[in-house]
């Protein structure tokens, strides 16, 4: 993997350690494009292999619960993501769900919730989900259904949730649902369900091109303490939003180790295979398709790790969180691309590197925010900062 970009201002001298030696530990433990017959057994493999690794430890918040620092370092996971996500598509995926998953427990839980959930989901011992999308609540989330009623001691919780990822495996879910506080998402409240809480069930296991652990969950009269709601009533939509500006720069930084991994294959094609008596590279067409892939990463990526410098920083970044996350899904899919068009036939064949990259790219330009909705955020910060 090509590492000029660590040279960058934007990184400390530990970030350019921590993605040398993730980068190192990688090649000797997993290698692009390899699942087997057993995804979600793969995935709690991997999520114990980085546990062990201590690169879950970035994933959370508090030296206390196990974390590597206090507050979690965008910059840090955005490194992970892209190191992980050049090496191997699912060890990204697992490495994001511990985070995405427990990030609203790192950001706003209880003392009593961190020390419960934080260090076993650190220590790769614990699986996290994040519940928040419904059939008919995905980007509109005030749309959600999902309720939560007051019931003495506890609350009820009634519904559904889709497209979960690590739904069916995860030990725990960071739970979204109406409690109706206020209208639309003002009456939203966060909450902590353990697996195996009796009224919740996982309706439907889904299937999807680039296969990693996805389901459907139902919650009938499914009962759970009121300790396990995260911050107070109607907060939960503040906490959702806090924890995807947290990891939505992380989506663009995993899109960049995959348009970096596509750009790598792409050249490596380039020179060695023959057409028409020289090298498929000696084409100005193939020198100026390669120009465009690097130009489009470069792009990307001085917008991912401006969108993480500026949240280490303190700063609001909804705004550049957004622009990273649309200029890098989208940028990565056409390197991706132009990847499998310089390998030719043999980059649709299953089991070629650029063939499961170009699975892996498609879903990062809808989750955590399709591009549509990344255009409004962008869109509407601009009107209201004018």
């Amino acid at each position: 993997m090509n590492t000029q970009h660590l040279d960058w201002p934007f990184f400390e001298a530990r970030h350019r350690s921590l993605a040398q030696e993730l980068g190192a530990w990688a090649a000797r433990h997993m290698r692009a494009g390899e699942h087997g017959p057993d995804i979600d057994a793969q995935c709690r493999t991997l999520v114990r292999e980085l546990g062990a690794g201590g690169w879950l430890r970035h994933a959370v918040a508090g030296t206390a619960h196990g974390g590597a620092s206090e507050v979690i370092d965008t910059r840090a996971i955005c490194l992970l993501r892209e190191t992980l996500a050049w090496h191997h598509g699912l060890a990204d995926f697992a490495f994001a769900m511990q985070g995405l998953g427990s990030g609203a427990i790192s950001l706003a839980g209880t003392p009593e919730q961190r020390a419960r959930y934080l260090p076993r989901v650190a220590e790769g011992k614990a699986l996290a989900a994040f519940a928040l999308s419904e059939p008919g609540a995905g980007s509109d989330v005030a749309a959600m259904l999902c309720n939560a009623h007051d019931d003495g001691d506890a609350y009820v919780i009634d519904g559904e949730k889709t497209w979960i990822s690590n739904g069916g495996i995860a030990d725990f879910y960071v739970l979204f649902a109406r409690t109706g506080e206020a209208p639309g998402s003002r009456g939203i409240s966060a909450f902590i369900v353990d697996a195996g809480t009796p009224g919740f069930e996982i309706a439907q296991r889904i299937d999807v091109i680039a296969p990693h652990p996805l389901a459907r969950l139902r919650f009938d009269a499914c009962r759970v303490p009121k300790s396990s709601r995260i911050g107070a009533p109607g907060e939960g939509f503040k906490i959702a939003m806090r924890t995807l500006d947290v990891f939505r720069t992380s989506v663009a930084a995993a899109s960049l180790g995959f348009g970096r991994r596509a750009l790598h294959e792409g050249l490596e094609r380039a020179k060695t295979r023959s057409m028409f008596g020289q090298r498929l590279a000696d084409f100005q067409l193939t020198q100026a398709k390669l120009a465009q892939m690097a130009t489009t990463i470069d792009s990307a990526a001085l917008l991912t790790y401006r969108a993480a410098w500026q949240r280490d920083q303190g700063r609001n970044v909804t705004r550049e969180a957004a622009m990273a996350k649309m200029a890098a899904t989208e940028g990565a899919q056409q390197v991706i691309d132009a990847a499998v068009q310089l390998w030719g036939g043999a980059g649709v064949v299953s089991g070629n590197v650029v063939e499961s990259l170009y699975r892996e790219i498609r879903s990062l330009r809808i989750y955590e925010g399709a591009t549509e909705v990344q255009q409004l955020i962008i869109g509407k910060d601009l009107l209201k900062e004018t």
